[in-house]
């Protein structure tokens, strides 16, 4: 055999890629290579072997034969577009809209009109299509959100999609663009499926002067990865793809293809894979490019049909094909994408739509029938929670069929309300969990949904694998002691991190140092709250894989607090001399973003005189975009509300090399960062935390503690820092074998001593946990440089079902014999480690020791 022409992959090389795929062998990137240049007979052989992957999954999924569409109408809510890309007709200057006699935008009547007008013939989905944050490089468009009242351009995709669901009960499928972690949050409870294509993985083509993508902020490979990696996170169900024939070579297009395969395999979140050939258009900088041909995408199609497997929805658009419909099945296709009676595909708007007749008659020449679906793919209404949000699930179900989760071709569009949950807050499950844990324990050590809520475990081992180990480092930790006990705020990050690893004398000098410098900085006293924690609800979807408290509402152990109970326990505590209630729940699917509103206010208006200290920064974020309010203007209506302060939990590890390994779908750490301190900038202080001991290194805890240490000195709003030791006995992520299992004793006591000695002078107050670390631990921790043993919490279910062995309860007693231990007197605080009034004093030591049964009240 002789080579193939330059560039070409050898006839050998090709025999071999093709045989593997015929016998089913899993791919490498040369291979897929390799087999994006088949052509002709090759390419034939290539599509028989992916159609029969195809086959199989079809076969799997209920509906063997069967190829989907979506009948839909097109949205261009706006033509503006801070991005540059040099093949997009799409995308206008404002200048041209006026002279055509458009607004910036299109108007609310615009938008509905045009849903309207798709429902009455027969359109399901309405796909909005914009630029990306267009009032970032155009004046006019900030302008005009301005004058309507929206704060950016999401935030009017998110009111246009709840009127088309109200007015028309077309479903929206939403391509916003870029998106963050919070954007998904805002847009989820709007839309059952989101989308953004991620067309190329080969960043020079956006680096490079010259590349389609240059000066396209939007358009960094890695960004449009991440976005969709938090849409997985997110549990949003979310359709992507490749643009093909851009400028990239065959092993970037196949790189990108193996990135949607990471993605899919950790997540299962991508309900699409759209393989989109490039068409040169005139006007655009890449008019003369040549226009990928057709036997390109169907080899393409085929690739990505092995690599990405049976179960994959892979889509082409019908009217990019030239009519070549049975090349295009014949590659392995399973679905034809949106088709629209009515609007023309904005983006080529030179190419119009089959009519969908036409499309079903091609499609049955190839041996298939085409059969409508909705925006959101039958596995995921089949999944149901947490893939759904609870206010959207009345649309979908009005026009899916309840059997095969497609659509019901007869069925007509009605508007629907957008509305929360009726039972947000009836009181449900074991509501007495918070007592019987200690007595009657867990029902099991896992919920219900472990092997699917977390993400790929298996996928995720790799990624843990680093923190498996703790890395130990040897270093001369005495100029580092000496410098700590000199002058703390001179540490190097070198020093700090020597101090992190000590161990044996050196350890016990270090936490001799934290010792002195506690002693220096806040005196003797160890001080305690008394304060009852009530955790309202334990269902949650998050996916923390650290959290053995979250179950599903169907779970044995899942339990919903009403807010008479709530208040109920409120009043309790104050009857024993509580000063403060903490509370903090799962992120409840049907409790909407102003539950927390009413959270607060129903303890304020039964105990006036209690201090609210509530609501994690997820809690924060999730109440946010639920609303639909900016985290400042939320904050300041649970203030108003009755919040007094905020609980700096969902901290764990700020660090995302870590944090993604613990949780599937909690906020990133910029995102903790932003909520803490717009929440000290509006005078709700905070505690600050740190969870150790599990898929981390002590590099780690040093760069969380330099960025609280940031933090306390830009806000000064930080009351106090709380170690919180990770139990791991029924944490998902240990019973899935992949973490510590928590931290030794040397690791608490490194950890307590530094946080005292890398925080100085910022935050003065440092926090042990005896609910974690027993009554001996944590008086170990008072003599490594810990000045606070936090409540006596009176309920305490989080740690408990986590496996601690220390109770849920702690009397002033109790507490003070800790301080005993460490040789130190105890006095009680408020929760800004203020004086606690002599009444409150009174009313706990009366009640210390025999308190009223704390158990849920009947309403």
């Amino acid at each position: 055999m002789t080579d193939a022409q330059p560039g070409r992959p050898t006839e050998n090389a090709m025999r071999r890629a093709l045989k593997r795929a015929r016998d089913g062998v899993a791919l490498d990137t040369a291979e897929a290579a390799v087999l994006l240049q088949a052509r002709g007979e090759q390419l034939r052989d290539l599509s028989a072997s992916a159609a029969r992957v195809r086959d199989a999954g079809l076969e799997a999924a209920g509906r063997p034969g069967v190829i989907t569409y979506s009948r839909k109408v097109f949205i261009p809510l706006t033509r503006l577009c801070r991005d540059r890309c040099h093949y997009c007709t799409f995308v206008t200057v404002p200048g041209k809209l006026r002279r055509e006699g458009h607004g910036m935008y299109l108007s609310p009547d615009e938008v509905v009109e045009v849903a309207r007008q798709g429902a009455a013939l027969g359109c399901k989905e309405a796909l909005f299509t914009l630029g990306d944050r267009p009032e970032d490089r155009w004046p006019e468009a900030r302008e005009w959100l301005d004058a309507h009242g929206y704060d950016d351009t999401l935030a009017y995709v998110r009111a246009m999609a709840i009127r088309v669901l109200e007015e028309t009960g077309l479903l929206p499928h939403l391509n916003p663009g870029v998106m963050s972690w919070t954007d998904l949050q805002r847009l989820k409870p709007v839309a059952p499926s989101l989308g953004m294509m991620l067309e190329t993985t080969a960043t020079r083509l956006w680096s490079e002067p010259g590349g389609p993508h240059h000066g396209s902020p939007d358009k960094e490979p890695a960004v449009r990865l991440r976005v969709l990696e938090d849409a997985g996170r997110s549990n949003v169900p979310f359709t992507t793809g490749v643009l093909i024939g851009i400028g990239e070579s065959y092993e970037e297009r196949a790189d990108a293809l193996f990135q949607l395969r990471r993605i899919q395999r950790q997540y299962q979140s991508i309900q699409e894979v759209i393989v989109q050939n490039f068409r040169a258009k005139p006007d655009t900088a890449m008019r003369a490019m040549p226009d990928a041909e057709l036997e390109e995408l169907a080899a393409c199609i085929a690739v990505a049909r092995h690599i990405l497997g049976p179960a994959a929805r892979i889509q082409a658009p019908p009217n990019l094909v030239d009519a070549e419909y049975a090349l295009i099945v014949g590659a392995g296709i399973d679905d034809w994408g949106g088709v629209s009676p009515l609007t023309p595909d904005h983006v080529n708007p030179e190419r119009p739509w089959p009519h969908i007749d036409q499309l079903a008659e091609r499609t049955r020449e190839s041996g298939f029938e085409l059969r409508e679906r909705l925006t959101v793919y039958p596995e995921f209404i089949a999944r149901g929670e947490p893939w759904l949000d609870p206010r959207l699930l009345p649309h979908v179900r009005a026009l899916a069929d309840p059997e095969t989760g497609l659509a019901r071709e007869d069925a007509l569009p009605e508007g629907l309300p957008w509305q929360e949950p009726d039972e947000g807050f009836t009181a449900s499950g074991r509501t007495e969990l918070h007592r019987t844990i200690d007595t009657e324990g867990r029902t099991g050590d896992r919920r219900a949904d472990f092997d699917a809520v977390y993400g790929d475990w298996e996928a995720l081992r790799e990624q843990a694998a680093p923190g498996m180990v703790p890395q130990r480092i040897d270093s001369d930790v005495r100029e580092a002691l000496a410098q700590a006990a000199d002058d703390p705020t001179r540490l190097s990050d070198d020093q700090a991190l020597a101090l992190l690893h000590a161990d044996g004398p050196a350890l016990d000098a270090l936490c001799g140092i934290a010792d002195d410098l506690r002693r220096a900085t806040v005196g003797d006293d160890v001080t305690y709250i008394v304060t009852r924690n009530i955790n309202f609800t334990n269902v949650c979807y998050t996916g923390c894989r650290f959290c053995a408290f979250a179950q599903r509402r169907t779970d044995a152990d899942a339990y919903t607090l009403s807010l008479g109970q709530v208040a109920d326990r409120a009043a309790q505590a104050w009857e024993v001399g509580a000063t403060e209630v903490c509370m903090q729940g799962g992120i409840h699917p049907d409790l909407p973003g102003t539950a927390y509103f009413d959270i607060a206010r129903a303890v304020r208006e039964r105990v006036p005189g209690m201090h609210v200290h509530a609501f994690s920064p997820m809690e924060v974020v999730n109440g946010a975009s639920r609303t639909g309010l900016s985290i400042r203007d939320w904050l300041t209506a649970a203030k108003e509300a009755g919040l007094d302060s905020i609980p700096g939990t969902a901290a764990e590890i700020l660090d995302d090399e870590v944090r993604w390994v613990l949780t599937k779908g909690k906020l990133p750490a910029a995102d903790w960062i932003e909520v803490v301190k717009t929440a000290h900038e509006l005078g709700l202080r905070s505690s600050s935390t740190m969870m150790y001991g599990h898929v981390d290194q002590p590099r780690h805890w040093l760069g969380h503690l330099r960025t609280l240490a940031a933090i306390q000195q830009e806000t000064g709003g930080f009351t106090e820092f709380v170690t919180l030791p990770f139990i791991h006995t029924n944490a998902p992520v240990y019973l899935a074998g992949i973490a510590r299992p928590g931290p030794t004793t040397r690791d608490n006591r490194a950890v307590t001593a530094m946080a005292r000695v890398l925080l100085h002078p910022h935050i003065t107050n440092i926090q042990t946990s005896w609910v974690k670390l027993g009554a001996e631990g944590a008086a170990e921790m008072l003599r490594s440089g810990a000045n606070d043993l936090g409540g006596t919490l009176m309920e305490e279910t989080i740690s408990r079902m986590a496996g601690s062995r220390y109770g849920s309860y702690r009397s002033i007693e109790d507490l003070r014999a800790i301080a005993t231990l460490a040789g130190r007197p105890a006095r009680p605080r408020t929760t800004l480690y203020g004086e606690v009034p002599a009444e409150r004093v009174a009313a706990a030591e009366a009640s210390d020791g025999h308190l009223p049964e704390l158990l849920p009240l009947a309403d």
